[in-house]
């Protein structure tokens, strides 16, 4: 069983001949909305991969119908509380290339209710999975008190705070980051990806595919599968919500992260972000 304390957003979507320079006006080609946020991306993919997941988070009003969609997705919203606050959101300008600039709003995510977060941990086992990132308040806090129901922490180190992610790091047990964040952790504390202290920590290349450095699984490099990308945003998010379900459902960390590459290569090869991940059918090796 996975807890996921994350965000929800409101994704706005607008595609561009290319990304906007400083002080440039572009007329935008098309424009969608849909469920989003580095949390509901997740819990979207971990409940596609065919894993428990239950989502602790906050909308606003505006929100409700996010909730409602993740519960179709088979994702546990007990714990997704409506507050009197807009819902996070987010402005994705995506290029031609699949490439992106993000513009993103916190909104009820950064109202996090610690009583909420008691609450549903009270329901979990240890030895269960906690599944955090950036995008809320209460990080520090959440990782300690998960770490304290002795529930495997994994920390999704974006988007880069490196002030948050030194305070989060004393409590994860896994780590997944992309090599842009990985450096700037490195040029804050000095180390390594290898030289971490995390059990487990994972570093996606994009393009490269990624690296992972695990103290009993060791250090190995998988390459990304060749694909002609349309849209990138969500794909980092494809990549750890189905690597912790694989963990969680009894892979080794090689065996999940060759999954998780494959999963987040078809989630680029779609625009789109929650609606875009695979399902489990579509993933070879699940």
């Amino acid at each position: 069983m996975i807890f996921n304390f994350g965000s929800i957003n409101i994704d706005y979507f607008y595609s561009v001949p290319r990304l906007p320079e400083k002080g440039e006006t572009l007329a935008a080609e098309e424009f969608a909305m849909g469920l989003g946020g580095k949390g509901a991306n997740m819990s979207v993919a971990v409940a596609r991969a065919g894993t428990q997941i239950c989502h602790v988070g906050a909308v606003g009003e505006d929100g409700r119908w996010t909730k409602e969609t993740l519960r179709k997705d088979g994702v546990d919203v007990e714990f997704v509380k409506v507050l009197d606050k807009p819902t996070g959101h987010a402005v994705i300008n995506r290029d031609k290339d699949g490439e992106n600039t993000i513009i993103l709003f916190p909104g009820a995510n950064e109202q996090q209710d610690e009583d909420v977060l008691a609450e549903a941990l009270l329901q979990a086992k240890q030895g269960d999975f906690f599944l955090m990132q950036n995008e809320t308040n209460l990080g520090t806090h959440a990782a300690h008190l998960a770490r304290d129901y002795g529930l495997t922490v994994a920390y999704v180190a974006a988007p880069f705070d490196a002030e948050a992610v030194q305070t989060v790091l004393p409590y994860a047990d896994i780590l997944i980051l992309n090599e842009v964040e990985m450096a700037q952790l490195q040029k804050a504390n000095g180390q390594s990806a290898s030289e971490l202290s995390v059990d487990l920590v994972v570093v996606t290349k994009g393009s490269k595919g990624c690296s992972v450095f695990g103290k009993e699984s060791g250090d190995f490099h998988l390459p990304a599968h060749p694909i002609e990308a349309v849209d990138t945003t969500g794909a980092g998010d494809t990549f750890a919500g189905y690597f912790l379900a694989c963990l969680d459902r009894g892979f080794d960390p090689r065996k999940s992260a060759e999954i998780a590459n494959m999963a987040a290569a078809i989630m680029a090869t779609r625009k789109g972000t929650a609606d875009a991940i695979p399902y489990a059918s579509e993933v070879v090796g699940l």
